[in-house]
């Protein structure tokens, strides 16, 4: 079903989420949190050690206010990449809907790093574009937030009070939807 608000190619370009922050830590040091599946499922402060089990190559990650979630390492890349698949909630196999979450870990010359993100594959999660940007959009701003969660966790800070000022959007053409009152992804945190 089309969504009236949008052209074909403003949708396509809707499809994801792209977000990166620099953070003064060792590439290492930051690999050690990326690398994990689910890290930024949280409160506003990375779990230093989460409920996380193995379910047949499927991390299950269990948040004690958000529920279980299911994730599947699709490429990690020691110590500069890291895909995972997040499947949607209720868990019903590998087949199950699920977006993309791409790390690229990248040294400053002036040191510390650079740590992107890539969410996409949003019209995945429904063949209504009104309900998967509707789900998308808890994650817009979520990214900037988990991303300075990130920051505070690898610098060695306990906690992150929101978005971290230095945590910017890169640059993608395109209209953002408006809020909704139900934005986020059902059975999932604004990540």
């Amino acid at each position: 079903m089309p969504d009236a608000r949008y052209t074909a190619g403003e949708l396509d370009e809707l499809d994801h989420i792209a977000r990166q922050i620099d953070i003064d830590a060792t590439v290492e040091r930051v690999w050690e949190l990326v690398r994990r599946p689910g890290w930024f499922i949280n409160d506003g402060t990375v779990d230093p050690e989460p409920d996380l089990r193995d379910d047949g190559g499927v991390a299950v990650l269990h948040h004690p206010s958000w529920g279980e979630f299911h994730l599947k390492a699709v490429e990690l890349d020691e110590p500069r990449y890291a895909a995972f698949r997040w499947f949607e909630t209720p868990y019903r196999g590998e087949s199950t809907p699920s977006t993309l979450v791409e790390f690229w870990i990248e040294e400053r010359d002036e040191g510390g790093v650079t740590l992107r993100v890539l969410e996409s594959g949003f019209s995945q999660l429904s063949d209504d574009p009104a309900e998967w940007l509707r789900r998308r959009e808890g994650n817009v701003a979520g990214w900037r937030t988990e991303l300075g969660t990130a920051k505070a966790f690898v610098e060695g800070r306990a906690t992150s009070s929101g978005p971290e000022p230095g945590a910017e959007p890169v640059a993608s053409p395109g209209p953002e939807p408006a809020p909704g009152p139900d934005a986020g992804r059902t059975g999932r945190p604004d990540a």
